[in-house]
C-alpha cells in the first residue's frame, strides 16, 4: 500500500490513494490521535481507516434503487455489503495521485456505471496550522442527467470522558437494515447534543437534519476538535466500548432517493459539480 505523510510544526496525516483513505491524523504538540489511526496488522477494509469518501450516495438507499424521473435506477452491488450500494463506491476505488507537498495531496477517480454514474472526483486533503481540511468536488460525465450525493466518513478518537455538542432541528432513528423510520422533531435525552454530553456507551446510528454546520468533541484536559461543513445533515454513528466516534457530515440524508423530493440531493447534467468541504480544527482553551 502506498502511504503519504504530510506535516506542519503541530500535525502528521497519513494519508493512502486506496480508498483515499486518511490512515492517521495527528495531534503533534498534544501527543495524540485526532482520528481512530488504522491497525496495518489487520489486513485493508476501508472501514478500519481514519476517513474515507462517500460518493456518489452516502450510506443507503433503501432496496438499493430508486427513481429518477420516469425510469427506475437500481445500484450496483458492493463487495463489501450484501444489499446495499453502502457509501458508493468511492471507498472501494484506488485513486490517482494528482499532486502532492508537505502539507496537501490531491487525488482523482474516474468512475462509469451502467446505472448512470458517469463521474470524475477530486479530493484535496491540506494540513494548516489550525487543522485539517477535506475538499472534495465531483463532476459528472455522462450525457443524461443523474442524481448524486457526498459524504466523509471520520472516526474521531475519543475517551470515556470525551463531551459531544452539535445543534439539529430533529432526527430519523434507525430502523432495520440500518434505514431510517420517520424523521422526528423531538429528541430523547439520550441522543439531543444541543447540550455538551458524554454519549452513552450504546450503539448509535442516526441522521440529523437542521445541522447548523458546527460539531465539537471537548475532552478534559485535551485539544478540543471543532468539525466544520456547510451541509445540513449530520450522521451520528457509534458502537458499544469503541474508542472512536463517527461524526459524518453528509450532503443527503440517508435514503434520501426515496424521500418526498430527494432533499438535499443534486441533479448534475453532464460537465457540472458539487462539492463538500469539510474542516477539522484542534484547539487548545
Amino acid at each position: 500500500m502506498d502511504i503519504y505523510t504530510l506535516e506542519t510544526s503541530r500535525f502528521r496525516l497519513r494519508v493512502t490513494p486506496q480508498s483515499a483513505a486518511i490512515l492517521s491524523f495527528d495531534d503533534l504538540d498534544g501527543g495524540r490521535e485526532i482520528l481512530r489511526a488504522y491497525q496495518e496488522n489487520t489486513g485493508w477494509h476501508p472501514g478500519e481507516s481514519a476517513l474515507f469518501p462517500m460518493l456518489p450516495v452516502a450510506n443507503r438507499v433503501r432496496d438499493n434503487r430508486f427513481r429518477l424521473g420516469e425510469r427506475e435506477v437500481c445500484l450496483p452491488d458492493s463487495s463489501l455489503d450484501p444489499m446495499f450500494f453502502l457509501h458508493g463506491d468511492g471507498w472501494l476505488q484506488r485513486w490517482q495521485l494528482q499532486d502532492l507537498s508537505v502539507n496537501h495531496i490531491a487525488l482523482g477517480l474516474r468512475v462509469q456505471h451502467d446505472c448512470g454514474f458517469d463521474y470524475s472526483a477530486l479530493l484535496v486533503y491540506r494540513l494548516s496550522d489550525e487543522g485539517l481540511t477535506a475538499h472534495l468536488t465531483l463532476r459528472h460525465c455522462g450525457t443524461e442527467p443523474m442524481l448524486y450525493g457526498v459524504g466523509f466518513h471520520p472516526f474521531f478518537a475519543k475517551t470515556s470522558q470525551t463531551q459531544i455538542q452539535f445543534f439539529s432541528s430533529g432526527y430519523w432513528p434507525e430502523g432495520e437494515k440500518h434505514l431510517p423510520l420517520s424523521w422526528q422533531r423531538n429528541m430523547p435525552d439520550d441522543i439531543d447534543f444541543s447540550c455538551a454530553k458524554v454519549p452513552d456507551s450504546v450503539w448509535m446510528n442516526h441522521g440529523y437534519s437542521g445541522w447548523n454546520g458546527v460539531a465539537h468533541l471537548v475532552t478534559p484536559h485535551q485539544s478540543t476538535v471543532t468539525i466544520r461543513s456547510s451541509v445540513p445533515y449530520l450522521m451520528l454513528f457509534q458502537m458499544p466500548n469503541e474508542p472512536f466516534i463517527c461524526l459524518e457530515p453528509q450532503s443527503h440524508p440517508v435514503d434520501a432517493h426515496n424521500m418526498e423530493g430527494q432533499p438535499g440531493l443534486v441533479l448534475l447534467g453532464k460537465g457540472e459539480n458539487m462539492e463538500l468541504v469539510m474542516g477539522i480544527e484542534v484547539s487548545y482553551a
